[in-house]
This record gives structure tokens, sequence and C-alpha cells, in this order.
């Protein structure tokens, strides 16, 4: 334990840059408490050391995010769909990545780096959103120097608390660096049960798209939703014929307007219909219990060659629509 705590203090800079990579490539390593060491570890080397550490975090960050951005730029949809794969909680973290970019436009590439699960996302969005090479360079380069140098700052400034926790974990030995790992892998553990739990109980309740389709041509009364967000639909404007888009959070809040007398069928596009079956979830536990969420969504729609049309304007209330009768 005590070599390898020297040498992580004797090889701080890259010990930085590996770990600020990692979490900004989208892994669930973090990279603030590294940081915060880091900057105590700087108090004692004086400012060479502190500028290279700061450099090596802005430089980790510039490396992985202009990755997701070309990713973003280039491939759209199917960027989001990879980064579902990889986020923990993919729905969640692609929509606060569209409220922030809504609500503070290319600022919201500074606010990223401090929100955790959004500072990967966010490259991917400004490349979806077709952003300029050099204002993303720009405002990339701003949020990840502020977020470095604060969090190395703060390492700093409480040098001495920080070593006295560190000496208090050698004098554990193996024991803290076992607790550690334990603690990462049972939150990573925890988040992915939490999410195949969810995904498990609306499984027998989904809906096929060939089902979909006869219900369709049958003329059967339903209510069909698309959840996707701005950037999906930014990326990809065509939709099931017929169907509604209302954002998430008018599902979550406006749910006593959703009809109870017919089918409602709802569908997104991140893999294994996450938002969808979440949304679903959620009005079944409030009473609304013929909602089903379309399997594979989407995605798996269009690879059936079922018609599409040009999506409507996003519907922000539902009582604002007249729902087929």
């Amino acid at each position: 334990m005590q070599q390898a705590v020297e040498f992580l203090l004797s090889h701080i800079e890259i010990v930085v840059f590996l770990t600020v990579l990692a979490e900004q490539i989208g892994l669930p390593i973090p990279a603030v408490p590294v940081l915060l060491a880091a900057g105590a570890v700087a108090a004692d080397g004086g400012a060479p050391l502190a500028v290279l550490t700061s450099l090596s975090s802005v430089a980790a960050c510039l490396l992985a995010n202009m990755v997701w951005f070309e990713l973003g730029l280039h491939r759209g949809r199917q960027t989001l769909g990879l980064l579902c794969r990889i986020a923990l909680e993919p729905d969640a973290c692609v929509r606060r990545t569209e409220n922030l970019f809504v609500t503070h436009g290319i600022r919201a590439l500074i606010l990223a780096k401090f929100i955790p699960g959004l500072s990967t996302l966010a490259p991917a969005l400004a490349g979806l959103f077709k952003i300029s090479i050099g204002r993303f360079l720009l405002f990339n380069v701003a949020g990840s120097l502020l977020w470095s140098v604060l969090f190395l700052f703060l390492g700093y400034v409480f040098s001495g608390q920080i070593g006295y926790v560190a000496e208090r974990a050698m004098q554990f030995g193996k024991t803290a660096g076992i607790l550690l790992t334990v603690s990462l892998f049972g939150y990573v553990l925890l988040k992915y049960i939490h999410r195949q739990t969810l995904l498990r109980e609306l499984r027998v309740a989904r809906i096929s798209p060939t089902e979909l389709k006869q219900l369709m041509d049958d003329g059967h009364q339903m209510l069909v939703v698309d959840l996707r967000g701005i950037e999906d639909h930014l990326a990809d404007p065509y939709t099931i014929p017929g169907a509604l888009r209302i954002s998430v959070e008018e599902f979550e809040h406006r749910h006593d307007d959703i009809p109870r007398d017919r089918d409602v069928i709802l569908f997104c596009a991140c893999p294994n219909e996450a938002t969808a079956a979440r949304m679903a979830l959620m009005l079944k536990r409030k009473g609304i219990l013929r909602v089903r969420p379309l399997a594979g969504g989407i995605d798996r729609w269009r690879e059936l060659a079922y018609p599409l049309q040009v999506a409507e304007p996003r519907v922000d209330a539902i009582t604002s629509v007249e729902l087929p009768t």
C-alpha cells in the first residue's frame, strides 16, 4: 500500500490525466477525489506542479470531449445510442443535458462539467446541434479549466485535512483500498440492478411494433406518444404516424390528463426503451393501467420498414392537444 501511494504521489500528473480521461469518456470513475488529492500534493510541490497538473486535467478533458463532439457531429443518433449503453442512467442524463442546452445554450458546456453524468453527453450534443468547432473549443476549454482549477484549488487549500485523511487511510493499509474498491463496485452494481429491475417489470407489458401496426390498421383508438427529446428529433425528424410529441416532464406532472379509456403506447430511441419503460411504470403506479412501452422503440419500427411521418412540433401540454376519439 505504501509503495502504491508513493508511486501515485510521484506521478500525480499522469494519474490525473488518466483518471479525468476515463471519467470524461464515460467510465464510472470519479475524478474529483483525484483532483482534490492532486491539489493537496501540489501544496507541497509548489506552483510548477500545480500548473502541470491543471494542464494534464484540461488536456484529458479536451481529448475525451473532442472524441464525443466528432461522434455527435458525424454520427448523431448512433452516438446517443452508444452513450445510452454505457451510461448508468441514460434517459435521465440525456434529458437533463438537453434541458441545459435549451435553457443556457452553448454555456451548457461549462455548466455540465459540474453535474455528474452530463460532462460526457454535453460534447456529443454540441456536435449534434452543429455548434462550430471554434465555439465548442472556446467554451469547452473554459469549462474544463474552471472545473479543474476549482477542485485543485480546494485540494490545495484543504491540503492539511486531506493529508490527515490519507495518513489515516494508510494506517489501514490494504483494508482502505478494499473498502474503496468495494464501494465503487457496489455503486455501479446498484445502478445496474435498478435499471434491470425497471426493464424486467415492464418486459411483459411491452407491445411489439407488429402488434401496434396491426392495431393501427384495424382503427383501434389509442394514444401513441413520442417521448424523444429535441436532440433526437434534430437527428431524426420522423416519427410513427399519428404520434404526439410530449415531453417527459409533462408526463411526470400532468398524468391526470392522460386518458384512462384507451391504450397509451409510449416509445423512445434509447436502447431497451429505458425512458418509455420508466414512464410506463410511473403511469401504472398512478393508476393508468392501459399503458405499454413499444419494444425496440422507433428504431425497431424503422427496421421493419413500417411507415413514418415528419414529426409535428413538440406538445408542451397534454391538455393543449385534441386527443383522438
